[in-house]
């Protein structure tokens, strides 16, 4: 069996993501000929078709989604591969890129840090806040060696692991009602609001969330946050809201934030993902010292 070739298997990604051939070939700087043959010596040397031309869209078929989804795979590893490679040769120094969704904020990835470099003090690492969709997107590019979320669902060609869980609390604004209490338990929340930061039924961490309320016996009232990318505590500021947040309780944001315990004690997953087949060495003792630290 011949082996496919990469720029063509790019090629396909192109034209899956543009949704035209002409916009695939103006991104690849290739003539519309040229892309148009090249996909079509894909499809004989795959034996079945991949696209529908048909309609004013083209439309990728069953078998050219199976293929994309490896090709992506394929796409990071080589990338990857490379840029390992390159840095080996030219004796330059290995770095982590970590990168965390705005549910894990940098004060808990801060900690994260600190105790790996207690263990490794040699490690660098380098963090990047994405959200999930675009922290999915530069694992499987091979952009990011790492990615910390609270709870995605699983992608294909992406490994995941349950590093620690974190205990849950609600944030609420200096005036809020709950704000002089010591705890509050997740009942009592059933006539709040509550902040969320992603799409209910599109959000893994949001839907845990909504999850736990209505097995506290209520249907939640929720509001999607218009600060994205902000601690999540930053999210009541200035409102009547309630956020579900893993900071320590006590006074934050310069005191115009509490953040109360949530009683009976509730846990939320700290996750890891890498992507499958993919060699770091400084991954790998990120990942050891934390599980060694953790446990």
């Amino acid at each position: 069996m011949s082996v496919i070739d990469l720029h063509r298997l790019e090629q396909l990604i192109a034209v899956a993501e543009e949704g035209s051939v002409t916009k695939a070939a103006a991104r690849l700087h290739l003539s519309q000929q040229a892309l148009s043959t090249s996909l079509r010596n894909l499809e004989r040397e795959v034996g079945v078709d991949l696209l529908d031309r048909g309609g004013t869209r083209i439309r990728v078929l069953p078998a050219g989604e199976a293929l994309i989804a490896d090709a992506r795979v394929l796409r990071g590893l080589a990338r990857s591969a490379l840029r390992r490679a390159r840095r080996i040769g030219r004796g330059e120094p290995d770095v982590l890129r970590v990168g965390h969704t705005p549910a894990v904020p940098g004060e808990e990835l801060g900690t994260l840090i600190r105790t790996v470099h207690r263990f490794v003090p040699g490690l660098r690492i380098e963090p990047h806040q994405h959200y999930p969709s675009a922290l999915t997107d530069r694992l499987l590019d091979g952009e990011l060696d790492i990615g910390l979320c609270r709870a995605m669902l699983p992608v294909h060609g992406l490994t995941r692991t349950t590093l620690t869980r974190h205990r849950l609390s609600i944030a609420v604004g200096e005036h809020h009602r709950l704000a002089r209490r010591e705890d509050v338990t997740l009942a009592e929340l059933a006539e709040e609001t509550i902040v969320v930061w992603g799409h209910p039924g599109r959000s893994g961490y949001t839907d845990l969330l909504l999850t736990l309320c209505r097995q506290a016996g209520f249907e939640p009232k929720t509001v999607r946050s218009e600060l994205q990318g902000v601690p999540p505590s930053s999210a009541v500021v200035g409102t009547d809201h309630v956020a579900f947040v893993t900071a320590p309780p006590g006074a934050t944001a310069g005191g115009t934030v509490r953040v109360i315990d949530l009683t009976p004690p509730l846990y939320v997953p700290l996750i890891a993902l890498w992507p499958e087949h993919s060699t770091s060495e400084p991954r790998d003792a990120f990942l050891r010292t934390l599980r060694e630290a953790l446990d």
